[in-house]
């Protein structure tokens, strides 16, 4: 008769972008015997990042891909047992704490690392899927560098959209800003810095039609929604700042979270409401988002897990 117990694991850790591959990283070395599974997007949002010329300790920048391999690794390297799966629900309410991969492979584990980090939300046309990493971005302190100089569009009406269109600015020869509306959701002094901008002109009431070139974006067609006239903008970069989506729903059942379902975590630290699960990277920081912020929370989220492992210990 086959044993039919699940399989139980010291340190889990859900997700594979630069916080994971961190705590991972960390809780090897601290012989907490890892296992990640890395889940939808293996290497999270970085693998569709071509340049990353923002993270320390590469002088000449590194490709995202490239950089989630070394991080990838060294994980390896240290003995975290790396696999493909993603987790579709969790039991919080007990210890030790279940893990569902795949919807059919049961896990328990002394301590969860969430690292699912988010996902941009798209406009959802198809040259944008295509052009992505070519032209078009969801994070202009990422890419916006690459675009010194230049014309480009980004379309966005919130707060970090007139951020990013003033970030830009700062860089690029021209910003046209694309707002669905007539007015726009961002606080009224980062609207008032949008405004004051001379090289940031804003379309309002337009929306994107499509982005036109075959290998890079060349141009973007707007089309203005109450006159339905389009127009061709002779641009080279296309950023979408509608806003990030935590990947955290399996989790918000057991885990406090803030209406938009970032998870909280204890100021200063990973833990989260539950003893034992802690939560690291994008899926608990809306404020910054980079990696190298991400990558830091991992390391945290390790410690706080080697800490409570040890407290444990103790008893």
């Amino acid at each position: 008769m086959e044993n039919t117990s699940p399989e139980h694991i010291k340190c889990l850790i859900i997700g594979s972008g630069p916080a994971g591959y961190t705590a991972a990283i960390y809780a090897a070395r601290a012989n907490l015997k890892p296992v990640m599974y890395q889940g939808l997007q293996p290497g999270g949002q970085l693998t569709i990042t071509n340049d990353v010329e923002n993270f320390p300790g590469y002088p000449d920048g590194i490709m995202g891909p490239e950089m989630m391999e070394d991080l990838k690794k060294q994980a390896a390297r240290f003995g975290t047992d790396i696999r493909y799966g993603i987790a579709t629900s969790v039991d919080f309410s007990g210890h030790p704490h279940r893990v569902t991969i795949d919807e059919q492979l049961e896990l328990t584990a002394d301590t969860v690392i969430i690292a699912t980090g988010a996902s941009a939300k798209w406009l959802g046309l198809p040259s944008e899927q295509r052009l992505n990493g070519s032209g078009v971005s969801a994070c202009a302190v990422c890419d916006g560098f690459f675009y010194r100089g230049k014309d480009v569009v980004i379309v966005g009406a919130g707060d970090t959209a007139a951020e990013e269109a003033t970030y830009l600015a700062n860089l690029c020869s021209k910003v046209y800003m694309v707002v669905r509306k007539g007015e726009m959701r961002a606080s009224k002094i980062m609207q008032k810095r949008v405004m004051d901008n001379p090289k940031i002109e804003v379309l309002w009431n337009t929306v994107t039609d499509e982005i036109l070139g075959e290998h890079a974006v060349e141009a973007v067609r707007v089309k203005n929604v109450l006159t339905h006239e389009t127009r061709d903008l002779s641009v080279e970069g296309f950023f979408v700042a509608i806003g990030h989506e935590p990947n955290s729903k399996i989790f918000q059942p057991y885990l406090h979270h803030d209406e938009q379902g970032y998870l909280k975590t204890i100021p200063g630290t990973a833990k989260t409401n539950v003893d034992g699960v802690f939560a690291c990277g994008d899926v608990q920081d809306y404020t910054y988002r980079q990696a190298v912020t991400a990558a830091g929370s991992g390391c945290m989220a390790a410690l706080d897990a080697e800490r409570y492992l040890a407290a444990l210990g103790d008893h």
